[in-house]
């Protein structure tokens, strides 16, 4: 009985299939899948043409609000961005309606199970607001030298989620925008470049100012980074074998280290030339004969 009842199905499920017009079934896969290869295609375009528009926008910005190019590559990366996921989304949104899926469906569905996301997702929700504020109050841009917690470098990306920090050795730290609860940022105005020498005790130290001081007026007068000084301060310490004399000086943003090292060349050759001595620990040993 039961043998003959599997027999009756398969011949009612081949009369179905015998019945279905698979001419019709291939024609519909191909103008769906031709269909959801155009609507890719357009999106592709639109997504090259809206970067296109932002990069020229924010060009334009950068020259008529005289805004500094950090500032304008950070809000250009984030547009960009915007614009991805919106797009992205309508692509998705676009294919399940051309398969018959229902989208209203599924979006409800989506709203619930991210509204239950959403209670045990509080850091990335602190992310996107700290992430907001850091925008929002130009505390960093790209290209800015800052220090936060551990991690000191240049910014490459901020986002509303991480903060990307390129290191002085290479290494890129990505940051969580929650985490950055204090931030230095070393590139807002002029800085300063600052170098301690040492002479002996037996130089005339008005002579080694003065020496010093001349080198500095001509370091001033052919570097266009220096902004102010270089001066010689006077004595800063008196140390165990040297009398330190300290220099300071205003230079543009991010070249202090530059001027720096400048000052300390010029000023050794300096020294050298006028005789003036630059200790150096050194020990000294005496041996004793046998009576």
């Amino acid at each position: 009985m039961i043998f003959l009842n599997y027999i009756l199905a398969m011949n009612a499920l081949g009369d179905k299939l015998g019945n279905f017009e698979w001419g019709d079934f291939f024609i519909k896969i191909g103008l769906g899948a031709l269909k959801i290869l155009l609507i890719y295609i357009v999106y592709l375009i639109v997504k090259g043409i809206g970067n296109r528009v932002i990069e020229r926008a924010f060009s334009r910005y950068e020259q008529r609000e005289n805004v500094s190019s950090g500032r304008a590559q950070t809000l250009q990366h984030l547009s960009k961005n915007i614009l991805g996921y919106l797009l992205l989304f309508i692509l998705i949104v676009t294919v399940l309606q051309i398969i018959n899926i229902d989208v209203t469906a599924i979006l409800a569905g989506a709203g619930i199970i991210g509204l239950a996301i959403g209670f045990g997702a509080q850091g990335l929700v602190s992310d996107v607001v700290t992430g907001f504020f850091l925008l929002l109050e130009r505390q960093i841009d790209v290209s800015d030298y800052v220090t936060t917690g551990s991690f000191s470098g240049i910014v490459e990306s901020v986002g509303l989620r991480t903060t990307q920090i390129r290191g002085f050795d290479g290494t890129l730290h990505f940051v969580p925008n929650r985490e950055i609860t204090s931030l230095s940022n070393h590139s807002r105005g002029n800085m300063r470049a600052l170098v301690d020498i040492g002479i002996s005790y037996d130089d005339n130290i008005d002579n080694a100012i003065a020496v010093i001081q001349n080198t500095c007026d001509k370091i001033a007068a052919e570097d266009t980074n220096i902004v102010e000084g270089p001066n010689v301060l006077g004595v800063q310490t008196l140390g165990a074998s040297d009398v330190v004399l300290r220099i300071l000086a205003k230079t543009k943003n991010m070249e202090q280290w530059a001027v720096e090292r400048k000052l300390r060349k010029a000023i050794k050759e300096t020294l050298d030339a006028n005789n003036i001595e630059i200790p150096f620990p050194h020990q000294v040993y005496i041996e004793k004969k046998e009576q």
